[in-house]
């Protein structure tokens, strides 16, 4: 998508010709650049700027009231961010060079040849979104602090990794880039690509779209829709995704999952913003931020050559890496209270309150399905609640037992191959050490995370004493 659209930011035409102000407009709008204000009168233009944020200014040099020679120093002086592109019929050598050295971000002869005014238009708001780019991590880094706080009130977190992904997010969210989205299943990927939309401002939807198990023709027909008679069944033209998100953004998660043909596909997508419905031989211009998500790891499928190299470093201008729950403990006794608070609204119930147990307990657990996981073994625990102002622990205890035998049978695999097979006594004195140490010596917790009773851990320390 490109970026006035998404950011609401326009392209503003300067020029006391109404025909040459009518047919630069209709040029970039074909291009795919739809917000475009157009000022026949100069001295509109330092009101305008004051009053709101501005893509790029194509500046007339020789007007009535205030010639482009007069607003040019003005306009580069008060936004030194703000490109301004020189566009006027005289093409003289010193009058260009005066406007470059003067900050002029490129200059055009009228008439100017289509490609190279929307190429120059483009590049220059590319240049635009990394100004503001850096202004907005250089912000961040000095302040410690989020512009838009509210944009991530969804996202349950205490967790100074997850602020600083934050405060790239906001950095970012003005690129006309792609974004690529990495965690493992559950950390809450399409809530961070949620949030990446509300900063973006942008005017159309949020279209989620799960690309596992979509085969090639059923991708294209999702993304790209189709004319009716294009195929056996189209009785109707059907709107593909991309034309729903429309000035919006268009989250494709489990990308990891595409066939050679779709990643093509989508690859072409990104690199010429433009797309054909099935059956249609008239090609539509994307106008639409793409995010995407995977929770595979793609260099390894890009050594497999199961997904396209090509397509991987355009997905990854922007990368964001969600860190898993297991590595922000922080995290849980807010996500546990959060949870506790809905499940309780949903099920009618009073809410009762986690034990310090409880989460020293969590704390240890690997959460190999992360928030989802969490979120699932909280809703559960409260509908099995009966009484009580304190949570109880028995249902977490058993999901922590299970995974910890599944655990240890892996590490007995490996203790087998790699040296001498532990004996039982030593297994078990090794575990219940293990155990303490990660309880901080609390007997109670350490009982809870070996699956066990308190009284039958005390009775195995004392056979452990007495050795």
């Amino acid at each position: 998508m490109e970026h006035e659209s998404k950011m609401a930011f326009p392209v503003v035409l300067v020029d006391d010709e109404s025909s040459v102000l009518f047919s630069s407009k209709m040029i970039l709008q074909s291009a795919g650049i739809k917000e475009v204000l157009t000022l026949g009168d100069s001295r509109e233009l330092m009101p305008l700027l004051a009053e709101q944020d501005v893509a790029v200014v194509v500046l007339d040099l020789f007007m009535p009231y205030l010639s482009g020679t007069q607003l040019l120093p003005e306009v580069v002086r008060e936004h030194p961010e703000l490109p301004v592109i020189v566009m006027t019929a005289t093409q003289e050598v010193e009058t260009a060079v005066a406007c470059m050295k003067g900050g002029g971000f490129d200059y055009l002869v009228k008439p100017v040849e289509e490609n190279r005014f929307v190429s120059s238009v483009k590049h220059a708001m590319e240049v635009r979104a990394l100004r503001q780019q850096v202004s907005a991590l250089r912000r961040s880094l000095m302040t410690d602090q989020l512009e838009h706080g509210e944009v991530f009130s969804n996202i349950v977190t205490v967790s100074r990794k997850m602020r600083s992904l934050f405060q790239y997010l906001e950095a970012i969210a003005v690129s006309t880039e792609p974004v690529l989205i990495s965690g493992e299943t559950g950390t809450g990927k399409e809530l961070l690509a949620k949030a990446i939309h509300r900063l973006s401002h942008c005017k159309g939807a949020f279209v989620p779209v799960n690309a596992a198990g979509l085969d090639d023709t059923l991708f294209s027909d999702t993304l790209f829709g189709h004319r009716k008679g294009a195929f056996s069944g189209a009785d109707t033209t059907r709107e593909g995704m991309v034309a729903k998100a429309e000035g919006g953004t268009l989250f494709l998660d489990e990308i990891g999952d595409l066939t050679n043909a779709s990643q093509v596909k989508l690859l072409r997508l990104l690199q010429e913003r433009r797309y054909y419905p099935l059956g249609s031989d008239m090609a539509k211009v994307c106008n639409t931020r793409i995010l995407c998500a995977t929770n595979r790891n793609l260099n390894e499928r890009m050594s497999a050559e199961s997904f396209r190299s090509d397509l991987y470093y355009r997905l990854s201008v922007h990368q964001v890496e969600i860190p898993p729950l297991r590595e922000r403990e922080e995290d849980i006794p807010a996500l546990v209270a959060y949870f506790i608070s809905e499940a309780a609204d949903s099920l009618g119930k009073g809410a009762p309150e986690a034990s310090p147990e409880l989460l020293t307990l969590l704390a240890n657990y690997h959460f190999p399905g992360n928030i989802r996981e969490l979120r699932a073994m909280v809703f559960d625990a409260v509908a099995r609640h009966k009484s009580g102002h304190v949570l109880g622990i028995e249902s977490f205890r058993n999901t922590v037992k299970l995974q910890q035998v599944a655990t240890e049978e892996r590490q007995d695999e490996i203790a087998a191959v790699e040296g001498r097979f532990p004996t039982l006594k030593e297994a078990e004195q090794l575990h219940i050490e293990k155990a303490l140490d990660r309880a901080g010596g609390n007997q109670g917790t350490a009982a809870a995370l070996l699956g066990i009773s308190r009284p039958a851990l005390n009775r195995r320390l004392a056979r452990m004493r007495a050795r």
